[in-house]
């Protein structure tokens, strides 16, 4: 008999969950109310360290007002990766301004500050760097960078809910923070982002754009989105937020064993200071990428993913000429494994085994 499929990615809703969507549904109050307010109020609790926490839609939501509310417009360059998800520069495409592709270091997957020192021009307004897979980018470079050049800095968080650097938690060291709460993130709302910002300016415009530029009802004071979150969605990400810092010791633990026991993979590695929170365990294999995922999936059962094969640079409504290495070669040879909470020890081994068969197999 085959073993059981391990997903590469699983969501975990369960009892507490479902109890909480009832006790909102039983009120009738489903709509942005009390229980956004306090999800708000609780997540910079727990992961912004009191910043200003405002709760919207979806995280490409998140970018897009986030963006909108610092400012940032036609004729404005945005430095970003090429090397994430199309939504880090689609929400500076739908801005109007106009996404900058600098190249990432491998060791990491974050932005490479000398790249992006290379295209700062000055039509350059910001730098939005992502914490890929759960690793902090190098805020202290692109933090000097954006004071030398007089620019600001945005966090793409999507992925690393809880991550740090030296005891500080991102989401708290640019304008504003954007924390997706997408389904397969490290704790989700059903749907729905977060934005942090410690400015009060910022964090006003925020509420307004998301609300239909609307403070008091039909009082509008500038052109808006309806881009709130539900208190059903609240709901479950309240939930949730009670148990992501446990999560996360359990994915940390996880890696932990896959960096002890993997071989012929070269395995992610983490900064001096940082927490990585591995939203993804992405390793690198140095010969048919693809072939590999196959051979994991179809003889071991064993779930991976790709992130990201195409970069965004390369996409249809970002075509450009840019010559990024790093970013060409992580496409070609990345490889996220599960790393999950609900992954058991015996999981854990026939992943290791799995992949390490593999790997020799193709050397």
């Amino acid at each position: 008999m085959s073993q059981e499929f391990i997903p590469a990615a699983k969501p975990i809703i369960g009892d507490d969950e479902r109890r909480a969507v009832d006790a909102v549904l039983a009120t009738g109050q489903l709509a942005q109310g009390t229980e956004v307010a306090l999800f708000e109020q609780e997540f910079s609790n727990v992961l912004l360290d009191g910043r200003a926490a405002v709760a919207v839609n979806s995280g490409t939501s998140g970018l897009h007002l986030g963006l909108l509310a610092a400012g940032i417009g036609p004729g404005d360059e945005v430095i970003v990766p090429s090397f994430t998800f199309a939504a880090t520069a689609n929400s500076v495409a739908l801005t109007g301004a106009t996404p900058v592709f600098a190249d990432i270091e491998l060791e990491h997957f974050t932005l490479d500050p000398a790249s992006v020192e290379s295209r700062i021009t000055d039509k350059t307004a910001g730098i939005m760097p992502v914490h890929l897979y759960g690793h902090p980018f190098d805020v202290h470079a692109i933090g000097a960078l954006a004071s030398k050049h007089g620019i600001k800095v945005f966090e793409d968080a999507a992925q690393a809910h809880g991550a740090a650097v030296n005891g500080q938690r991102v989401g708290t060291f640019g304008d504003f923070a954007m924390f997706s709460l997408y389904p397969t993130k490290n704790m989700t709302s059903g749907e729905g982002g977060m934005v942090s910002t410690g400015l009060p300016d910022v964090e006003r415009r925020l509420r307004l754009l998301r609300n239909q530029g609307m403070e008091r009802q039909y009082e509008n004071e500038l052109v808006g989105f309806n881009a709130r979150m539900t208190n059903i969605h609240a709901a479950i990400g309240r939930v949730q937020l009670t148990k992501v810092l446990d999560w996360t010791r359990i994915r940390q633990d996880n890696a932990a064993f896959l960096d002890a026991h993997l071989e012929d993979v070269i395995t992610p590695t983490v900064a001096e200071g940082c927490q990585h929170v591995y939203h993804q365990y992405t390793i690198r294999v140095s010969e048919d990428r693809d072939g590999f995922a196959k051979a994991l999936r179809e003889e071991y059962n064993v779930g991976c993913g790709v992130y990201y094969p195409i970069p965004n640079n390369r996409l249809a409504p970002f075509q450009t000429n840019d010559e990024l290495p790093a970013t060409d070669e992580a496409a070609r040879t990345v490889l996220s494994l599960p790393v999950h909470p609900s992954l058991s020890q015996n999981d854990l081994e026939r992943i290791v085994a799995a992949v390490n068969a593999v790997a020799k197999a193709g050397s």
